[in-house]
C-alpha cells in the first residue's frame, strides 16, 4: 500500500444487528456504512461488500501508481481505476485451477493521463498492483486504448454454487 507510516497498525471494526444486512464500519475517526441492495434483502443504506472490495483494490492501485510516479518524477496528472466484479462458472475460466462451482472475477482498467512517454506509461502500468498480486501471482496487462490498460483478473477461489 502507498503509505509512508509503516509503523501504523490498522484496525477496522464492523458491527451490526442480526436483523438486517446494514453494518457500521469504524476505522479510526471515520464511519462508513455497508448494506445489501433492496433486491438482495438489504436496505441499500450503503455500498455492498463487493463495492468495498473493489474500492479497496482501486484505491490501492491508484495510490501505488501515484506514489511511484511522484518518486520517479514522472509527469503523471491523473489516474482512473475502474473495476468490475462478476461471478463465472469455473469451467469457463481458463486461468482457474478448479473446474467446479462458481468463481469470482475482477476486471481492472487503469487509465493514466499526463505527458508520459511510452516507457514511463509501461513502467507505471507494471507498478500497478492487480488483483492477482493480492493473491500472489501476476498477470500481464493488455492495451485497450492509447492510455488505458486492462487486466482481466479471475480470482479463482471456488464458491458454493448454491
Amino acid at each position: 500500500m502507498a503509505t509512508e507510516n509503516h509503523d501504523k497498525t490498522a484496525q477496522v471494526v464492523v458491527r451490526g444487528d442480526a436483523g438486517s444486512f446494514k453494518q457500521e464500519i469504524i476505522t479510526g475517526k471515520h464511519r462508513l456504512v455497508a448494506d445489501e441492495p433492496v433486491s438482495a434483502g438489504g436496505g441499500d443504506a450503503g455500498p455492498d461488500p463487493y463495492d468495498y472490495l473493489l474500492a479497496s483494490l482501486g484505491v490501492c492501485t491508484s495510490m501505488t501508481v501515484g506514489l511511484y510516479a511522484r518518486r520517479k518524477q514522472f509527469p503523471l496528472e491523473n489516474i482512473k481505476v475502474s473495476l468490475w466484479h462478476s461471478r463465472i462458472h469455473a469451467k469457463d475460466c481458463d486461468e482457474c485451477e478448479t473446474r467446479e462451482g462458481m468463481v469470482d472475477r475482477i476486471d481492472v482498467e487503469v487509465e493514466l493521463t499526463g505527458a508520459l512517454n511510452a516507457e514511463q506509461h509501461a513502467t507505471l502500468i507494471r507498478a500497478a498492483p492487480t488483483p492477482e498480486s493480492f493473491r500472489g501471482s501476476a498477470a500481464p496487462c493488455q492495451p485497450v486504448g492509447e492510455a488505458t490498460y486492462m487486466s482481466a483478473a479471475p480470482l479463482c477461489s471456488p464458491k458454493n454454487p448454491n
